[in-house]
């Protein structure tokens, strides 16, 4: 489970957590994804927007696409952290 993330407000994590690994797609109320991933780009924290090549199901999300954050084995707990804080930034910057 994403504990950081489900304490955001308005964050909707895509996909049941037994079908995600370390890549997870999600969307914040209101907000554009591709606005929210400028924002953390610009805060030092990399993650994809867009519809990732899978257009059928953003239509079927309802969506414009989602941000992406795709883990691996050398991220840390503070990479997490980060996350989840640069996300909170972003969303208030933008609300």
């Amino acid at each position: 489970r994403c504990g950081l993330l489900e304490q955001i407000k308005g964050l909707t994590v895509h996909g049941p957590a037994h079908h995600r690994a370390a890549v997870f797609s999600f969307n914040v109320e209101s907000i554009h994804p591709y606005d929210l991933g400028t924002l953390l780009d610009q805060q030092g924290i990399a993650v994809r927007t867009g519809h990732h090549c899978a257009q059928p199901i953003m239509t079927c999300l309802k969506v414009d696409g989602t941000v992406r954050a795709s883990l691996a084995a050398y991220n840390t707990r503070e990479d997490l952290d980060r996350l989840a804080q640069g996300l909170q930034r972003a969303i208030q910057m933008l609300r």
